[in-house]
């Protein structure tokens, strides 16, 4: 399959099929999560104004067991005609820019930081770090990513029973919901079988796997997708690694050593390790490949946006295992009044404030708030929110990273309104 690039609808075009089957995984939450009293004082409001139609801004202090914080909330009524969501990104997986700079380039409202992401790579060296996110991205209603194994994440500890697959997002119905995006494909060379496609456009392919690279990947390096093992990100380097180009449906360049350099709108990458590396060493140049992919399905409308994160609240159930003692600067969204209200909060980093929250505190901010699920985001020096000032142009940075300056992230959401 030669994967072409964006067309005018903002969808990927192929030259041959590509399966696209969207749905989100529900259910119950993780075991253990039990109903909770929010504990904690109450917030106390310093201000408060409307956006837009729908889209409020406020802030706030309170009381933690580390000191004071100070949050920022933009509040988002889904029920508002006009009032959207999407995510932001800088125009490849595999890169960062400035969250206001991405809320300026689609002229959003407001926007908070997104997931977490590959940040660093310390533990192989000469091995470049990506800038990707985590978990899943779903812009527009297209799939631009799918999620990297557990044990290779990055961030805080999250409770047991959540995955990479997490993801908070809209469906095509105007209804926020907390859910699970788990990749399903197949890579089929002809004459010489079918096997299991086990990543998209992710810095990190699970053990055996061979994973999918398209022009949304960008021209970061793909190297990184064959280091560490599907429960430990440190783990070295593969020794049985393999990449293929593909343009126009068939092969045109093998070679042993995963590479870099942008996609052309016509083609796709496949890189394997160990058994996955060995099956694409198989392939000539010429022989016709293709990769079919999508999601598993379940009931429900597919997503229209979708973004990476791990839960912390479940049906108005705080999670078991969130750690109570390490107070951080931190980012969340919540969903409240069945899937049409959201609540964005990132706090504070300026140094008074800076000792924030732990996350079982951040789930008892988010409930009092009206959250009914929360998913706690990218936090520390990425934590970032910009608004825009009632009649303004742009989105301004509200809060004061902890860094001291805009941290280059890889995603975020974006809160739009025709008004």
């Amino acid at each position: 399959m030669a994967v072409k690039g964006r067309g005018g609808s903002g969808r990927v075009r192929t030259a041959v099929a590509v399966a696209l089957a969207w749905g989100v995984l529900t259910g119950a939450g993780p075991a253990g999560a039990v109903p909770v009293r929010p504990a904690g004082a109450a917030p106390h409001s310093l201000l408060r104004t409307s956006l837009a139609p729908g889209v409020a801004y406020e802030e706030f202090t309170l009381a933690s067991s580390h000191g004071t914080a100070l949050g920022h909330l933009v509040t988002v009524d889904l029920r508002e005609p006009g009032v959207s969501l999407d995510l932001l990104h800088p125009g490849a997986v595999a890169s960062r820019l400035r969250l206001s700079e991405m809320a300026a380039k689609r002229s959003a409202i407001a926007a908070v930081n997104g997931d977490f992401f590959h940040i660093t790579e310390l533990q192989h060296p000469g091995v470049e770090a990506t800038g990707a996110a985590v978990g899943p991205e779903v812009a527009g209603g297209r799939l631009l990513k799918a999620a990297v194994p557990q044990g290779q994440r990055f961030g805080p500890a999250p409770p047991p029973g959540t995955s990479t697959e997490d993801v908070i997002g809209v469906g095509t119905d105007r209804i926020a919901r907390v859910g699970r995006l788990t990749l399903r494909g197949t890579v089929t060379a002809v004459g010489r079988g079918t096997r299991p496609l086990r990543g998209l456009n992710q810095y990190a392919v699970p053990v055996d796997g061979i994973g999918a690279y398209t022009p949304d990947w960008g021209s970061a390096s793909r190297a990184r997708a064959t280091c560490g093992v599907d429960t430990s990100r440190s783990a070295p380097r593969s020794e049985q690694t393999y990449e293929v180009t593909v343009r126009g449906g068939r092969v045109v360049k093998r070679t042993a050593t995963p590479g870099k350099g942008p996609i052309a709108a016509d083609s796709f990458v496949l890189v394997g390790r160990e058994s996955g590396g060995r099956a694409l060493r198989e392939l000539k140049v010429g022989d016709p490949v293709r990769f079919d992919y999508g999601l598993r399905e379940a009931p429900g409308p597919r997503f229209t946006f979708a973004i990476g994160g791990f839960p912390i609240v479940r049906d108005h159930r705080r999670l078991d295992g969130l750690d109570r003692l390490t107070g951080a600067v931190r980012t969340a969204v919540g969903i409240g009044e069945g899937g049409h209200l959201l609540h964005l909060l990132a706090l504070d980093g300026e140094m008074t404030y800076r000792a924030g929250l732990t996350l079982r505190e951040l789930a008892d901010v988010m409930l009092r708030l009206g959250a009914d699920d929360v998913v706690n985001l990218d936090g520390g020096g990425s934590s970032t929110l910009v608004a825009r000032e009632p009649g303004g142009r742009r989105a301004t940075v509200r809060n004061h990273p902890s860094g001291g300056t805009e941290r280059l992230v890889p995603n975020g959401i974006g809160v739009f309104s025709r008004s």
